[in-house]
């Protein structure tokens, strides 16, 4: 017997018997261009590449119980899917939001009994796994410990904080990364094949390129994007008040017409968390906090909060309010202490501390700067008075020699250059006048003085 809200699928036809049926027309277009075969997935070179290692082992129908780790619409469904193709296995899918713990025991049931009874093995998907409690979570442990089934969970979600440890150990993690524009590339084009166009017909050259930034490495959401350019396509291409191809003036009205709302992962989420973020950067606690509101009466994940708050007390704060990133920091440990309702409450404190703290982005510009003088200047050789001389062969080669300790110095400091000679007399990090940077500014000029 199969718990409510799982679904068993014996075999690869009925996993995709409608591609079979040849009725794709009442399907939106992210099913009616999921991929049948692993050949036809993008992106994911490290899991699906020819050469790759986990491409071999899928291929032998012998795996391990896997956690797929990535963002939305990298394929981490449909790879669980195809999975179902190369392994000999029953498979069973379920949504964690859908399924309670019994459930979850009467599937390891089921499949201890199918494993003892018929030799054969049991598949289990677990969509959104990171939304099973820790209760539900133990229930799995011990048919994933014994082999009664294999585990294959999907989650957004880092697994070292969503997973409880003990289940964690006995999967391997695959991560899954966003898509690359090539890779979107290729799905556009697959998408307007379905109606019989080109891509050049339906979008412009930089309303392509709008389209690609908009799905940030996302396959399901340039889908959802593209299908509603498409129907009005279909529905408009002899209208003379549309003309196509679109140029990104007539894609952004395409995608913000009235009735064309898009869930939290989509464009709206970005345009409030980019409020949000420029209001805490701008120093306005007021907006800050109503823009972190409007995230959370859409139902945005606190944790996704946290962290970016986490960046931008590096980022805009830096050595002005060193505080800052302790804060930021214990924030982000309070909410995935307690959750919701109340995690609100400390993402409200740590959102008023950072607006309301002084700004500096001195340290973030001199990564920066170091980042690309890095890129221009490649690996140039570290000084000899700065290398490892632990050994004697280290030492006979000049390693070391002449290095000066800087705690012998009466400041805590004496003068000797730490640069390669080839970079000259550079300057990257120079603190502002604001806040604990200024006293930073005023320590290296005594020190140096």
């Amino acid at each position: 017997m199969i718990p409510p809200g799982a679904k068993a699928k014996p075999g690869a036809m009925d996993l995709f018997s409608h591609a079979n049926q040849g009725d794709l027309e009442g399907l939106p277009l992210p099913e009616r261009l999921r991929p049948r075969e692993l050949d036809q997935m993008l992106g994911q070179p490290k899991i699906l590449g020819k050469t790759s290692p986990w491409r071999k082992l899928i291929e032998s129908g012998e795996l391990p119980s896997l956690i797929l780790w990535g963002p939305p619409g990298t394929g981490k469904t449909t790879f669980a899917l195809l999975l179902a193709q190369k392994v000999d296995a029953e498979f069973i899918m379920v949504n964690a939001v859908e399924t309670g713990a019994k459930a979850l025991r009467e599937i390891g049931e089921a499949g201890r009994r199918r494993r003892l009874e018929h030799r054969r093995r049991t598949l289990v998907f677990i969509d959104e796994i990171h939304r099973l409690n820790k209760g539900q979570q133990d229930v799995l442990l011990p048919s994933v410990e014994k082999g009664d089934v294999v585990l294959v969970g999907a989650t957004t979600e880092n697994p070292s904080y969503e997973i409880n440890s003990a289940l964690l150990s006995r999967c391997r993690i695959l991560v899954f990364e966003r898509l690359g524009r090539d890779e979107l590339l290729q799905l556009i084009d697959r998408a307007c094949k379905t109606i019989g166009q080109s891509v050049d017909s339906v979008l412009d050259p930089l309303a392509l390129e709008q389209l690609i930034d908009f799905a940030d490495g996302d396959g399901r959401r340039t889908l959802n994007f593209l299908e509603t350019i498409l129907n009005l396509h279909k529905a408009s291409s002899t209208d003379a008040n549309v003309t196509w191809p679109l140029d990104s003036e007539g894609l952004a009205r395409v995608l913000e017409a009235p009735g064309v709302r898009y869930d939290k992962n989509a464009d709206e989420h970005y345009d409030i968390v980019s409020a949000f973020i420029k209001s805490v950067r701008g120093s306005d606690p007021d907006a800050s906090v109503y823009y972190l509101a409007r995230m959370i009466k859409g139902g945005e994940d606190p944790v996704f909060i946290a962290r970016r708050l986490v960046i931008l007390a590096s980022e805009d704060i830096g050595n002005a309010d060193p505080r800052a990133i302790t804060v930021a920091i214990s924030g982000l440990q309070a909410v995935e202490l307690v959750g919701w309702p109340e995690a609100a409450i400390s993402l409200a404190q740590v959102t008023t501390y950072l607006a309301s703290a002084p700004k500096s982005n001195r340290s973030y510009m001199a990564l920066q700067e170091a980042l690309a003088l890095v890129e221009k200047t490649g690996t140039i050789p570290i000084p000899l008075a700065l290398r490892s001389a632990k050994t004697a062969v280290m030492k006979g080669m000049g390693y070391g020699k002449g290095y000066r300790y800087s705690h012998d110095g009466e400041k805590g400091y004496l003068r000797q250059r730490f640069l390669p000679q080839e970079l000259g007399d550079l300057k990257l990090y120079e603190p502002s006048d604001r806040g604990f940077e200024k006293n930073i500014r005023q320590y290296l000029e005594w020190m140096k003085s």
